[in-house]
């Protein structure tokens, strides 16, 4: 590791929060356990554009490169292993290889499943990884015919409780897409490993939910709450529940504003947030926010938000691009700043991008 990094949390300065978020309802509870941000190691550095990151059984991690189509292993020691590249990634301001997804079933059949931006379209892959996590193969499309674009793309692959495979995308810069029926685009989709539509899908196909703009972020609370972040276009970010066959608005409502669709339980404006991967640990969503450079905390239970969320790290590393937890219950944050670079954003700062590991210590109630 490169070494432990001062763990204290900075909330958001006094008076922005009421200005930049807006909490739909706050409903009490009773005493809960909570997590509050212990200290943090840097776990890599010098990392090109990373942006999925999924944890194999034995704990080590895989992260995607987003422009070059790699994927690395990572020892939590730091130790990385360059295991090959995806063909077909096309570099697009926002796309190429995103999210990551290891199959709970991974002991047997060894698949990670990899959300690929490129032409035609994007798709959803199936990857073989070899016995001695040193090499992969691509061996089958999940998913394909997700329009794309030079933007928009969603990304974000994620695993529920029951093995289900969850996959947020973008509305490739149309609008019209999220409301079309027909598109993969502008929904969360959700389909078993072997590409199979569950029950419960309401339509019978991939679609679980739409009316989206940019979905790069889900996540499952305990009770099988499924959450998911949205970039917003220029006032209102959000954090949505998930519920089969829900419209969620886009892009004739943004945030709480229009009269059409399911509201999100939280918003942000894009200053303070641009929300990308979304994790759940110690009663909290953690959302990593690019433009925003914090990791957000938003207290919440059985889908509804009950306290008000806090900012943390605001600035000390930049953007944040994902957070997951790890087998251990520490969250690992990657950051995103040398993909800031290559569209005329901030310069990367010294050692980016990084992989960072965060301890959550418990709280009272």
């Amino acid at each position: 590791m490169a070494g432990l990094i001062s763990g204290c949390a900075h909330p958001m300065p006094a008076g922005e929060k009421s200005a930049t978020v807006s909490v739909q309802a706050q409903r009490p509870v009773g005493p809960q356990t909570h997590s509050a941000p212990g200290e943090v190691t840097e776990v890599a550095a010098g990392l090109r554009m990373p942006w999925g990151l999924s944890f194999l059984p034995d704990s080590s991690a895989l992260i995607s490169s987003r422009d070059t189509g790699e994927i690395h292993r990572v020892l939590a020691d730091g130790t990385m292993t360059l295991l090959g590249h995806v063909d077909g990634v096309s570099d697009t301001a926002e796309g190429g290889l995103l999210g990551l997804a290891v199959s709970p079933d991974f002991q047997t059949h060894r698949t990670v499943f990899a959300y690929v931006s490129g032409q035609p379209s994007n798709r959803v892959v199936a990857l073989r990884i070899d016995d001695d996590l040193t090499s992969f193969t691509v061996e089958r499309t999940l998913v394909a015919g997700i329009t794309t674009d030079n933007r928009h793309h969603g990304g974000r692959l994620a695993f529920d409780r029951d093995g289900n495979l969850w996959i947020g995308t973008g509305d490739a810069f149309d609008g019209t897409l999220a409301q079309d029926p027909s598109s993969l685009n502008g929904k969360v989709l959700r389909i078993r490993p072997d590409g199979s539509v569950p029950d419960g899908n309401p339509t019978g196909t991939p679609v679980f939910s739409m009316g989206h703009r940019n979905v790069q972020g889900i996540a499952f609370g305990p009770d099988g709450t499924v959450y998911a972040s949205e970039f917003g276009h220029r006032t209102w970010d959000e954090v949505n529940v998930l519920r089969p066959g829900l419209n969620y608005g886009w892009p004739l409502a943004e945030g709480h504003q229009g009269d059409f669709g399911q509201r999100p339980i939280v918003t942000f404006h894009p200053d303070v947030a641009s929300p990308s991967g979304i994790a759940h640990a110690g009663g909290s969503l953690w959302m990593a926010s690019l433009r925003g450079q914090r990791l957000w905390q938003i207290p919440v239970h059985n889908g509804e938000v009950t306290g008000e969320p806090v900012a943390h790290f605001q600035g000390r590393w930049g953007r944040i691009r994902t957070v997951e937890v790890a087998p251990d219950g520490s969250l690992w944050l990657l950051t995103s700043n040398t993909d800031e670079a290559t569209w005329g954003g901030n310069p990367p700062r010294e050692g980016d991008d990084r992989l960072l590991r965060l301890e959550l210590r418990a709280t009272g109630g």
